[in-house]
């Protein structure tokens, strides 16, 4: 079994408005990706991924070739795994 990691990662770009978080909560349940996903006021994107780094490479590269979403810029950090979660939510 690979290692699971899990990712702070701040988009920016055209990402609020263009369905965003539904998408990044969908590709992150085919994966089996868990985290959550949340609007800042800033008009930047939060997310926290969960998974192998093959696997949130994926979603970050489908996420790239999305034809409503424009990311300007993804800044990812490596943080520290949480050990009793189970699926992926979007903040509100």
């Amino acid at each position: 079994m690979k290692e699971r990691v899990r990712e702070h990662i701040t988009f920016s770009g055209q990402v609020q408005g263009v369905g965003f978080r539904y998408r990044i909560s969908h590709l992150a349940e085919c994966y089996g990706v868990t985290g959550w996903v949340r609007n800042e006021y800033d008009g930047t994107v939060s997310a926290e991924l969960q998974g192998t780094a093959p696997e949130i490479d994926e979603i970050i590269g489908r996420l790239g070739n999305d034809r409503y979403i424009y990311l300007d810029e993804v800044r990812r950090t490596r943080i520290d795994t949480v050990f009793d979660e189970r699926n992926f939510s979007v903040r509100y």
